[in-house]
């Protein structure tokens, strides 16, 4: 599950590009807003509006074609975690983004995760996607023994945890991708967030929309 980079919807070549450049570090999306602004000076971030299409799309050429590194693994406190996730799309179905969030059990977090879903992507399959972004790099990091995964749709809950078929057409790569990585938790429930719970996963998921947007490139 860990192997390669993780599947998209349709995606602008540009933004193709910069998922391209996080994958290589991981989808840590900190590092990859970090390399980019090595790339493209006065950048200040993934999204200046000033910088021309033509430039960054010459920079992620590079980039992605360098020695790009994934970033250590921080030492979590023990073998239990939490991962936050949230998806969201702008015009649902449109562009979409995935954020994910790995804490460990002293509430310390030890990666924000972010990727584009889609440019014309529904809600729920942005859903799928942090789930399986999250579970994805969790095992790719870590071993761990017990996971609270704290998420917001229902739909995804009713499927992963409660056994129903999914509802949401082309989540099935997504879906049985998740339930295999799960099978390697010994321990794994869920906590459905409310609106107004708190979840850090939010704010990369935005991000991640705001990549989906880009184009054409």
């Amino acid at each position: 599950m860990t192997d390669g980079r993780l599947p998209a919807e349709y995606l602008s070549p540009l933004a193709v590009r910069v998922d391209d450049v996080l994958a290589g570090v991981g989808y840590e999306m900190a590092a990859a807003t970090e390399v980019i602004d090595g790339a493209v000076p006065g950048y200040g971030g993934l999204f200046e509006p000033s910088t021309e299409p033509t430039e960054l799309r010459r920079a992620l050429e590079e980039l992605s074609a360098s020695e790009l590194a994934r970033p250590p693994a921080a030492e979590p406190a023990g073998d239990a975690f939490v991962l936050y996730v949230d998806g969201g799309s702008r015009g649902n179905p449109g562009p979409a983004g995935a954020g994910a969030v790995i804490v460990d059990s002293q509430d310390t977090q030890l990666a924000r995760l972010g990727r584009p879903a889609g440019s014309r992507t529904g809600n729920n399959v942005a859903e799928y996607v942090a789930l399986r972004l999250g579970l994805s790099e969790l095992l790719a990091r870590y071993e761990p023994r017990s996971l609270e995964v704290r998420i917001d749709s229902m739909t995804v809950i009713r499927d992963v945890w409660g056994g129903d078929d999914p509802t949401e057409s082309g989540v099935e790569e997504y879906s049985e991708a998740i339930a295999a990585a799960l099978s390697d938790v010994p321990d794994h429930r869920y906590t459905h967030l409310a609106d107004s719970d708190p979840n850090p996963a939010d704010a990369l998921a935005t991000v991640g929309a705001d990549i989906a947007a880009l184009g054409p490139g």
